[in-house]
C-alpha cells in the first residue's frame, strides 16, 4: 500500500483528497504542523507527496527543495496559481508536476498513478540494474543518477527520462513530442516552456559534473546527444 502525503492547508480540501484516495487503496497522511513539514516527511515514508503552493511560514518551493534534498520521490503541486511562471517555479525546485486548482480527483488519481508507475514500476524491478555509456558518462535509470570521473549527480525523475531518451538515441535527434510523451502521459496539460526548463537543468547538472554541453537543440526538430565535441 502506498503512502501519499498530503501537505495542503485548507484542511476540508486535504480531507476530500484524503477520502478520495483512501477508496483506492492508498495510505494517506496529512500535514496538520507546517513548522514540522520535513520531520513529518521524514518519518512518514512516504512514496509520493501532494504539495500546495501556499502554505503558512514557508511556501511549497522551499519545502520541495528540502524534501529534494534527502529525497527523490514523485513531488506533485497542487494550486489554484496557475500561471506559467509559477509552474516553472516548481518544476526547478524538484517538482514532477503542476496540477492547477480547482481539479477533477480522477486527474489527479491518474497523475498519481502514473508517476508511481513511473518511480517504483516494473522496469525498476529488473534483477540486474540497467546502465547507459555515452562519451564517458554512465547513466543508472533505476537510481535516478549519472556519474562522470568518479563524480556522481543526482537526477529528478523527469530529468532521468529526458536524458534516457536522448543518450538511447546517441547522436540522432529526438523530437520535442517523443520527449513529451515518455515524460508525461497527458502533454495537453504541459505548458510549452515545461521541456525548456528540463533541457536547463539536465545541461547545467553535465556542466557541474564537469561533462560538458553535449545536447544540442536542432531548430524545428528536437534535441540530440552528441559526444563528438562540446556544442557551441
Amino acid at each position: 500500500m502506498e503512502t501519499i502525503l498530503i501537505i495542503e492547508d485548507d484542511a476540508k480540501l486535504a480531507g476530500l483528497l484524503s477520502a478520495y484516495l483512501s477508496k483506492y487503496d492508498f495510505r494517506t497522511l496529512i500535514v496538520e504542523d507546517f513548522n514540522t513539514v520535513l520531520e513529518t516527511f521524514e518519518e512518514s515514508s512516504a512514496d509520493l507527496v501532494l504539495l500546495d503552493v501556499n502554505l503558512p511560514r514557508y511556501d511549497g518551493f522551499y519545502w520541495c527543495r528540502q524534501i529534494r534534498k534527502t529525497s527523490l520521490c514523485p513531488i506533485l503541486f497542487i494550486s489554484a496559481r496557475d500561471s506559467g511562471m509559477d509552474q516553472v517555479m516548481a518544476l526547478e525546485n524538484g517538482g514532477d508536476d503542476y496540477i492547477t486548482k480547482p481539479f477533477h480527483y480522477e486527474v489527479v488519481l491518474a497523475k498519481i498513478r502514473s508517476h508511481l508507475r513511473r518511480a517504483y514500476g516494473s522496469y525498476a524491478q529488473t534483477q540486474e540494474e540497467r546502465k547507459l555509456h555515452a562519451g564517458g558518462l554512465t547513466l543508472y535509470p533505476e537510481r535516478y543518477v549519472i556519474q562522470y570521473e568518479g563524480q556522481t549527480t543526482e537526477l529528478t525523475q523527469k530529468e532521468t527520462i529526458l536524458l534516457e531518451a536522448l543518450l538511447l538515441k546517441e547522436g540522432r535527434v529526438v523530437s520535442r513530442e517523443r520527449l513529451l510523451d515518455l515524460m508525461w502521459e497527458d502533454q495537453h496539460f504541459i505548458d510549452d516552456n515545461t521541456l525548456n526548463v528540463y533541457i536547463t537543468r539536465v545541461r547545467k547538472k553535465l556542466k557541474d559534473l564537469g561533462h560538458g554541453d553535449k545536447i544540442e537543440t536542432v531548430r524545428g526538430a528536437g534535441y540530440r546527444f552528441s559526444i563528438s565535441g562540446d556544442l557551441l
